[in-house]
């Protein structure tokens, strides 16, 4: 692992060579952000101070780039756009080598688990093992929080040199409320305020302690996660808990040892990786050849200088922490002169560092679309490109994944080996067969004849094109067809959506009337839009799943 650059505050005036328009295209990405994601025009013009034609264009560029949508007059954060907050996850490693011992702490414990950067005087998360309970933490990957109001702040800030506290005092000093982070409630009037005790405290022990400090009934421990290159804290481990669970008090007794344990794996984890240094990935690829494109194409609406200038942050990744310019321009295409631009306007907006050769990215990038999105399913995903299948062949669409049959029957149970019977393979007791449950669904807009299901039906695996396509009963193009064997007239094409490892993990099908389209007609009509609806939410399932877990609905 390669420890992060130090990030510096962002400056009050742009210097001469910043792209303006990328400037006015992270305000956007950041105000969409802040919002949970979607904003109309005339929001975006309100909360930026950006003119509405300039939103417009901005928009219409984000849209280009699959990084929003446009919902009527709503633009819509896609999952396309986290994209820019993988590639600070991919080039700092940490969530990759450590998200499994958090995960297993949580498990155990019965907790929730977070992993934690330092972001100026704040905090950011990079990874969240959240436990589903009726009262459950609902902090997400790119929250920043104020370092005071957290158990991981104090442990960060024992390593602060004067000018950080200095910072960090000014800050408290022109922003009381904490208006700077929206992830937050108001402040706790009653909670401990003396940050530089707690400090001193975190200091000495090693450890730090958050009773009540982001909200009433709200308590967590943390330990530091140590470089073992610098010995400085690479990240902070903390386990989250409620006072119905336990008290502030007794977190130091109850989970901190485990907690510890668990920080020792973690650090042996950082050691061994530091013996194995991370292949570089793929850098992007034909991204200035695609802007000229778009250029040509939309005309004065596409602001190329913006989708060059995003595309600089796509540049780092796995194996690629710190980048050279030269290495920035080889990795993107792009001209020395522009990609040099792009990393000065960055620098001014605190999303990249540099020690004046090398630039690397800063945890400000995941204010980029990434936390309203680190919490979303597969359902949601589907959503919108289901909606549009609909409306371009007129026809009802669905998803669906596969569920076990029968009451008290186990999901964990593996398909069955060869000669098994796969319509059956994820059968109850009893040997009730496997199921499908609907998860999302778009009706047809117009027509009077039209498939009646809703979201949570459920249907014999063995009976559908959907449970078909799940279960691996395609033919050599990958598709499953069900001609009237659930009802007469009713026909049926399917197709399966597969995760980062290649596994079936939901199918999306098209149904239809039997006097509305052949079985030919299915295949040769329907097929082609079919994968390709199936092929974009595969893809914003890779993107969306690379470091969240995406739950299936």
């Amino acid at each position: 692992m390669t420890a992060p650059l130090p990030s510096s505050p962002v400056a009050h005036e742009p210097p001469a060579e910043a792209v303006a328009p990328l400037i006015r295209g992270v305000a956007v990405l950041e105000a969409l952000t802040e919002a949970g994601g979607t904003l109309s025009a005339s929001a975006l013009e309100r909360r930026t101070g950006l003119a509405r034609s300039t939103v417009d264009r901005i928009t219409a560029t984000l849209a280009r780039m699959g990084y929003l949508r446009q919902d009527g007059r709503d633009a819509v954060l896609t999952p396309r756009v986290m994209e820019l907050g993988n590639a600070y996850l991919a080039a700092l490693r940490l969530p990759a080598l450590l998200d499994a011992h958090a995960d297993a702490v949580a498990d155990e414990l019965d907790e929730s688990v977070s992993l934690a950067v330092a972001d100026r005087d704040g905090i950011r998360f990079i990874h969240q093992a959240t436990r589903r309970r009726a009262m459950s933490v609902s902090f997400r990957i790119g929250d920043l929080l104020p370092a005071e109001r957290t158990a991981p702040g104090p442990l960060f800030a024992a390593e602060w040199a004067e000018r950080e506290w200095a910072d960090w005092r000014a800050r408290r000093a022109a922003d009381p409320t904490d208006a700077g982070f929206p992830a937050v409630p108001p402040r706790n009037p009653a909670a401990d305020d003396d940050f530089e005790a707690r400090t001193a405290r975190a200091r000495r022990g090693g450890w730090a302690l958050d009773d009540q400090l982001v909200e009433p009934g709200l308590v967590a421990v943390s330990v530091p996660v140590r470089d073992p290159g610098t010995g400085r804290v690479a990240c902070v481990a903390s386990v989250v808990s409620h006072t119905s669970r336990h008290t502030a008090a007794d977190l130091r007794e109850t989970l901190l040892p485990r907690l510890r344990t668990a920080v020792t794996a973690m650090e042996a984890e950082l050691r061994a990786d530091e013996a194995r240094p991370a292949e570089p990935g793929p850098p992007p690829s034909g991204l200035a050849v695609w802007t000229t494109a778009s250029k040509h194409e939309l005309g004065r609406d596409f602001v190329e200088s913006l989708a060059r200038g995003l595309t600089v942050l796509t540049a780092f990744g796995e194996g690629r922490p710190s980048l050279t310019l030269t290495d920035v321009a080889k990795a993107t295409g792009l001209a020395r002169a522009t990609a040099r631009r792009a990393l000065i306007t960055y620098e001014h907006l605190g999303l990249v560092t540099t020690d004046g050769r090398e630039f690397a990215l800063t945890p400000r990038v995941l204010s980029l679309g990434y936390p309203p999105l680190s919490r979303t399913t597969l359902a949601r995903l589907a959503a919108p490109r289901l909606r549009a299948l609909a409306d371009r062949l007129d026809e009802p669409t669905a998803l669906a994944v596969l569920v076990p049959g029968g009451p008290g029957s186990d999901p964990a149970r593996a398909l069955g080996g060869p000669g098994s019977d796969p319509a059956r393979a994820l059968g109850g007791p009893g040997g009730d067969p496997a199921e499908i449950q609907y998860v999302a669904v778009a009706a047809a807009s117009r027509g009077v004849l039209t498939v009646d299901i809703t979201v949570g039906t459920r249907l014999p695996a063995g009976r559908t094109a959907l449970g078909r396509a799940l279960l691996g009963l395609t033919g050599p193009d990958g598709y499953a067809l069900a001609d009237e064997e659930l009802e007469s007239g009713l026909r049926s094409i399917a197709v399966p959506v597969r995760d980062r490892a290649g596994r079936p993990v939901a199918a999306v099908n098209v149904a239809t009337h039997a006097a509305r389209r052949t079985l030919a007609e299915c295949v040769s009509e329907v097929l082609p839009a079919l994968h390709d609806t199936a092929a974009r939410i595969q893809d914003d399932l890779h993107i969306a799943s690379r470091f969240t877990d995406v739950p299936l609905s």
